[in-house]
């Protein structure tokens, strides 16, 4: 695959809820980098599932490569259903591949009026772009992430008791992490970012200082 010279290329791999995709859209926006929430791609395809009886690669492969990224942000993909099935389908390497083909391009051929790209899931760093110009791992504590994400779904009028969020989370957490391709786990050249205690202001302020370095703003 061609790759675009001189671009930015931003990893981030976080557990679920942590405000990594908040970051990332603040990292995009700022820098002018192309944004994909990879994570997405995969509630995306667990919807799939969901819908279809007949569901297969080939159906898989079809609907990704022709996949509008608006759809994205769907809050249909934010069910706790979907969330279910897409951590089991994302631990099958034939989705796995398609899915990362996917990623690759936008990593590495983003639209031409894009600085780069910022791309942000469980394995980015691991797997999908490992040879990025920034590595994150962002993370939080799991009460904190749980009540984040419980205030989203109180937003969207949806009614999850917080145990059941909670435990959720809890579940995903050992599943992200113990599946054979691509677990989520912190390598060594990441920079560790813990958001249990900071604003989201503050943690762009801390993000944002670390990539001004060394592209000299």
């Amino acid at each position: 695959m061609r790759k675009r010279k001189n671009i930015i290329t931003v990893a981030i791999d976080s557990p679920a809820a942590a405000g990594a995709g908040t970051q990332a859209k603040l990292i995009s926006k700022k820098y002018n980098l192309f944004y994909l929430d990879t994570g997405k791609i995969y509630r995306y395809i667990g919807k799939l599932k969901l819908e279809n009886e007949n569901f297969n690669y080939t159906l898989v492969k079809n609907k990704v490569s022709k996949i509008k990224l608006a759809y994205l942000e769907n809050n249909l993909l934010l069910s706790d259903e979907v969330a279910i099935s897409a951590s089991i389908i994302a631990k099958d390497k034939h989705i796995r591949d398609i899915v990362h083909k996917f990623q690759q391009k936008c990593a590495y051929n983003p639209p031409k009026h894009y600085r780069g790209s910022v791309l942000d899931g469980r394995d980015i760093i691991t797997v999908q772009v490992k040879d990025a110009m920034f590595k994150f791992y962002i993370t939080a504590s799991l009460k904190i992430r749980a009540k984040r994400r419980y205030e989203e779904y109180k937003k969207l009028n949806k009614k999850i008791p917080y145990r059941e969020v909670f435990k959720s989370l809890k579940n995903r957490d050992k599943s992200d992490r113990s599946r054979k391709y691509g677990p989520l786990k912190k390598t060594k050249d990441s920079i560790l970012i813990n958001t249990s205690k900071l604003s989201k202001k503050a943690c762009f302020k801390k993000i944002r200082t670390i990539m001004d370095k060394k592209l000299n703003y």
